[in-house]
């Protein structure tokens, strides 16, 4: 197994690790995502002050491992491997940038392109006697990736994670036991889906999942995301990066030259900030974020049948969770226009 943090949360994904994954896992293309926080940048504020690096390369591993776990398919295994592998620095903040915070998908096109511009991943492939067309797009793929509300290994890796360690939640012996009683079952629409044996892993996943979805889209995130979407145009308008950097620099490397620009101050306000504020009325005289992001939430199937229609507390986490105010002006008081 490659050297990682994360060794005790992996082993559970996949008590029978597949070593041949390691070579996918440890090449230069790969290694790039180690670099990339699954936080969309957030970790660099205090205004998520117990949050822990998990990078995209640790979260692309686990979606292989559980991809594994399920299938021992080596071309969905990969697929999964390399679902993230165009993710740029600060993730889905490149999406804000591009004004796609409702679908965030704008950066998906370049999959292909980055697999097949890696000499070191094509050679492993040619010796897999395995095409890019069968392991670039994990969408082919129903147990890897499917549409919300419907439970893929994408899904139930980020959600475990951020759970576990970037947005603490749960322990590792309660994700453990979640984890442990899903299986493949097939829903309403005749195809492959995880789904869970026993009610209340069901029921509690998704209080969990309810709870972080509202995480990923609350002000404190939504502020973030789009501050550093901000300032990621303006240094990139003045020529201090390009678009090819987001792809090839790790965030440190970005933070260091944004704290070389104009706008390191407004920059360390932001890290430096404990409490966003909210506003119906717009706020004057500040920089300010107001429009909503992508909602993320999960009803898994339990014995084939969507959750919310045999739990009631479960239904009422989804429901509360999808009736969350995004209506509001947030802003940083210190922060002016910029």
């Amino acid at each position: 197994m490659v050297k990682t943090n994360f060794k005790n949360y992996y082993q559970i994904l996949a008590p029978d690790y597949p070593e041949w994954l390691d070579e996918y896992i440890l090449t230069p293309r790969m290694q790039k995502q180690a670099g990339i926080s699954v936080t969309c940048g957030t970790i660099y504020t205090d205004l998520f002050p117990d949050s822990t690096f998990y990078s995209s390369l640790d979260h692309s591993i686990g979606v292989a491992l559980i991809v594994w776990n399920f299938t021992h398919d080596k071309k969905q295994t990969l697929s999964g491997l390399f679902h993230d592998i165009a993710t740029p620095a600060f993730k889905h903040c490149v999406d804000f940038m591009n004004g796609d915070y409702m679908t965030q998908e704008s950066t998906e096109e370049l999959t292909t392109k980055l697999i097949e511009e890696s000499p070191e991943i094509m050679a492993l492939l040619k010796r897999d006697g395995i095409k890019v067309s069968e392991v670039d797009n994990y969408h082919l793929y129903p147990i890897a990736d499917n549409d919300t509300p419907q439970l893929s290994a994408d899904r139930l890796e980020y959600s475990l994670s951020n759970a576990a360690f970037v947005y603490p939640q749960t322990t590792m012996e309660r994700l453990a036991e979640i984890y442990r009683d899903i299986e493949i079952q097939t829903n309403e629409n005749g195809e492959t889906e995880l789904g869970f044996k026993t009610k209340k892993y069901a029921r509690e996943l998704v209080k969990l999942t309810s709870r972080m979805s509202v995480i990923y889209r609350d002000e404190r995130t939504r502020y973030s995301m789009q501050f550093i979407a901000d300032i990621l145009r303006k240094i990139s308008d003045e020529g201090h990066i390009s678009v090819a950097d987001l792809y090839e620099k790790p965030e440190s490397e970005i933070i260091e030259i944004i704290e070389k620009s104009d706008y390191v101050k407004v920059f360390n306000i932001w890290r430096k900030a404990k409490q966003i504020k909210k506003s119906k009325e717009e706020p004057k005289d500040v920089y300010y974020v107001h429009h909503p992001a992508k909602i993320r939430y999960i009803d898994p199937l339990f014995k084939g049948e969507r959750i919310s229609k045999q739990c009631k507390i479960a239904a009422k986490a989804i429901e509360k969770n999808l009736l969350y105010d995004m209506d509001y002006y947030i802003f940083l008081s210190k922060i002016k226009q910029f």
